[in-house]
């Protein structure tokens, strides 16, 4: 491009008022395409929190496996007899399922996920766990997420002001009496799209929360770790070749892709965010073709002026693609600036982890040149057509 006569900026500069909507209008395409990518990415962290947050090498659960938000139980038997497979060192089973804990200020109940397993071993890599399994060991003591959202009441803050034997109720789900538990700690993974808040505790408290829905010998994932040196996909492979049907085995890392892409392609909200990223996307190709279109048109007379005293197509073209590259750079400012704010205003309310990453200020920058160089191609037919006889 030929940058040696500014005349792309200084066309565009010419008309401030059209200039400043302009930019005001692709940064407002800049912000959702930001809010979306921000929203999507909060999405797959919080459904795979728990994933990422667990200590083993391979994991089991039921060939039903969906989400960790639906329950699929299947025979602690299962992950026993993995233990009998050259590289196994140990298993530990965790139990999970949903109850409702009663406000202790305004005595509603509220739905929380309630996460179980045997505190004789970590299973997690959560430091504020690792510090409380002893308090796990004692019956009826549960540590609370502290990132849970604001509805369950001012339990964390109570703890963290010395209220160290505060007592909460967990009613089953259709159940009328509850169970009364005491907190003896915090930790922090946070609330998802499908989970409110989080418990944790141990696998006798969790079967005395619910005595009738869940028998000791059903779990939800069998936690497997390996002998150092142990190769977890051959491993994988021979656990998947010879158990059961009924059970399945993962990786780490599918194991997580797995649970993102149930969010992903099965359920609404996953579908949503990717249907608005690319509406955001087209709307602003058409909002930014109209800009490109209707300054060419303005300044029609001056592009068939500057053919006529020699200027070849292909300079005049350029012009219009340095337009379309000043418009998304200059837009990106604002809708960066903007996106970093409305980021931290939704995590405070949602307590979603919706952050900024290089990863999406990249694709943000990049996205938003090319749908200004696309609108700046659709928008150059109407400058091939520039006449010099139209200055007559």
């Amino acid at each position: 491009m030929n940058f040696r006569i500014p005349l792309a900026w200084l066309q565009l500069a010419q008309q401030k008022v059209r200039f400043v909507v302009a930019v005001s209008g692709i940064a407002f395409i800049v912000l959702l395409m930001f809010i979306q990518l921000g929203f999507q990415d909060a999405l797959y962290s919080s459904a795979t929190a728990l994933h990422q947050n667990l200590r083993g090498d391979l994991f089991l659960v039921s060939s039903q496996y969906k989400s960790l938000t639906s329950n699929q139980s299947f025979s602690r038997n299962r992950l026993y007899q993995t233990l009998g497979f050259d590289g196994v060192e140990s298993v530990n089973p965790i139990y999970l399922q949903f109850a409702k804990l009663k406000n202790p200020e305004t005595g509603e109940k509220y739905s929380i996920y309630v996460i179980g397993f045997d505190p004789g071993k970590s299973v997690f890599n959560i430091p504020e766990v690792a510090e409380n399994l002893d308090r796990l060991k004692i019956p009826d003591i549960v540590l609370f997420d502290r990132i849970s959202r604001p509805e369950f009441g001012p339990i964390a803050a109570q703890f963290d002001a010395g209220n160290s034997e505060q007592t909460i109720e967990i009613f089953p789900f259709d159940a009328l009496i509850g169970y009364r538990v005491r907190v003896g700690g915090l930790f922090s993974l946070g609330p998802s799209f499908g989970v409110d808040g989080n418990l944790i505790v141990s696998d006798s408290t969790f079967l005395k929360i619910n005595p009738i829905t869940r028998p000791a010998e059903m779990i939800d994932i069998g936690v497997i770790s390996l002998n150092p040196g142990a190769d977890p996909d051959t491993v994988m492979r021979n656990l998947a070749a010879i158990l059961p049907k009924d059970v399945q085995v993962f990786t780490r890392e599918g194991f997580i892709d797995f649970e993102k892409q149930y969010w992903a392609v099965r359920t609404p909200i996953g579908f949503i965010l990717n249907l608005m990223l690319t509406m955001a996307s087209v709307v602003g190709v058409v909002i930014v073709y109209q800009i490109l279109y209707s300054n060419i048109a303005t300044q029609f007379v001056a592009y068939a002026t500057l053919k006529a005293i020699g200027y070849a197509n292909t300079y005049l073209l350029n012009v219009v693609f340095q337009q379309a590259i000043i418009l998304a750079l200059l837009s990106y400012i604002p809708g960066f600036l903007s996106s970093i704010i409305i980021y931290a205003f939704a995590m405070e309310a949602t307590k979603l982890p919706i952050m900024m990453t290089v990863n999406n200020a990249v694709i943000v920058l990049v996205s938003a040149v090319l749908i200004c160089i696309t609108s700046g191609s659709l928008a150059i037919n109407k400058l091939r057509s520039a006449d010099p006889a139209d200055i007559f």
